[in-house]
């Protein structure tokens, strides 16, 4: 008994807050590689039991079924442990994080991976009047409310790729209701001309209404106000324009961006409390072509490598730099199109383009990668070499 309690004395607690493709490529990868180690424990806490597949939100709110993966199975084997509840605090000083208010959990090392969720605050009436794909249940919420539509119009505010995406998926799922696409962009501006050309034949021939240059500046019940004093009647409004970061890493006293996003240095590291480890869409990650936005593609490297970096500090190492580079951008265009726009490392387009049936097929592999890719780091050996699919970097040292 005087040993099991010494070891526990001595044990490294690893704390992750969050079970996105970030957060839980982190846990996964950690504690896989760890888990012959009696001395370090890995806690995974998020406030669902199920892993959200954000890159299918979209089907969701549009009532279709996809496939459903519990965390605690993604975790089976791997000797982390997992707690349910939502994150109220950070306390950094003291190294706690508080969960539902009722529950304080100790760290030595944090890895901070709360992602993001749609901007409902900038604009007026947003948050009263508007759906939103922050996860799976106002996914569904959404998909109710259309299926209780006989007719009328849907309105998505933001013509960024989320919002294509959904425009085109209600269209082809609710060909009675009418889909209006606003922006200040037209769908697809960041890709090639020939990517962009088709975003927009199968816009139109989904029959999706695109209005670009529209700034919306105010949700109403039944409508959207637009910056030039004109409006446009909405049975509906989905907002994906923007995101916004949990304030509780500012609350904390980490070192954040104007954003409110955890500045790292080049290790992942919070710039301010090298304690901490931030991933994801949480993170501020900097690299030469700037600072990386939210998206699987990057999220998961960023899991993995703060769980290596984790590693290399535990064994006296020093961490080594988070290399990235993007690779493709894949597009739904509803369940039967779409286009694959492949990119530089600093994630402009290149003049490859993949569209149709290929596309599809690419896709659908590209959406289903993280479930193989899990399993693959359930499986890694200490000393293995690994590195998430989708990134131009396709290896990562060992940790040894």
């Amino acid at each position: 008994m005087k040993t099991t309690h010494s070891a526990a004395a001595r044990r490294h607690e690893v704390l992750v807050l969050g079970a996105g493709y970030a957060g839980l490529s982190a846990a996964i990868q950690l504690a896989a590689r760890s888990r012959k180690r009696g001395d370090l424990r890995v806690t995974l806490v998020n406030p669902y039991d199920t892993f959200t597949e954000r890159l299918r939100l979209h089907m969701t709110a549009t009532g279709q079924e996809t496939a459903e993966m519990r965390i605690p199975e993604l975790l089976d084997g791997t000797g982390a442990v997992f707690v349910r509840g939502w994150v109220t605090a950070v306390d950094a000083g003291a190294r706690t994080v508080r969960i539902d208010d009722d529950r304080v959990l100790r760290y030595d090392t944090l890895v901070y991976g709360l992602g993001s969720v749609a901007d409902t605050v900038t604009v007026p009436g947003v948050d009263e009047h508007a759906h939103t794909l922050d996860g799976p249940e106002s996914a569904a919420l959404l998909a109710g409310r259309l299926e209780r539509l006989d007719g009328g119009t849907v309105v998505i505010g933001g013509s960024g790729l989320t919002g294509v995406e959904a425009a085109a998926e209600i269209a082809e799922q609710h060909p009675r209701l009418q889909v209006v696409l606003l922006g200040r962009q037209e769908p697809g501006a960041t890709l090639h001309p020939r990517a962009k050309a088709h975003v927009d034949a199968a816009l139109a021939r989904l029959g999706v209404r695109v209005c670009a240059g529209a700034e919306v500046t105010k949700v109403l019940p039944d409508s959207v106000e637009l910056a030039d004093g004109s409006g446009v009647p909405a049975d509906v409004v989905l907002w994906t324009s923007g995101t916004r970061v949990s304030p509780l890493a500012a609350a904390a006293g980490l070192a954040v961006d104007d954003r409110g996003r955890v500045v790292t240095d080049d290790a992942l590291r919070s710039v301010s409390h090298p304690d901490v480890y931030a991933v994801g869409d949480a993170a501020a990650v900097r690299q030469g072509y700037g600072v990386l936005h939210g998206t699987c593609q990057s999220g998961m490297p960023t899991g993995v490598h703060a769980a290596l970096s984790i590693l290399r500090v535990l064994a006296g190492k020093q961490p080594r730099p988070f290399r990235f580079g993007y690779y493709h951008t894949p597009v739904s265009l509803g369940r039967g199109d779409a286009v694959v726009q492949f990119t530089r490392p600093d994630d402009s387009p290149r003049r490859i383009v993949l569209t149709g049936k290929g596309a599809v097929r690419y896709k659908e592999i590209v959406s289903a990668a993280p479930w193989a890719t899990f399993g693959r780091m359930k499986k890694m050996p200490a000393s293995g070499a690994f590195w998430p699919h989708g990134g131009r970097h396709t290896r990562i040292r060992s940790v040894k």
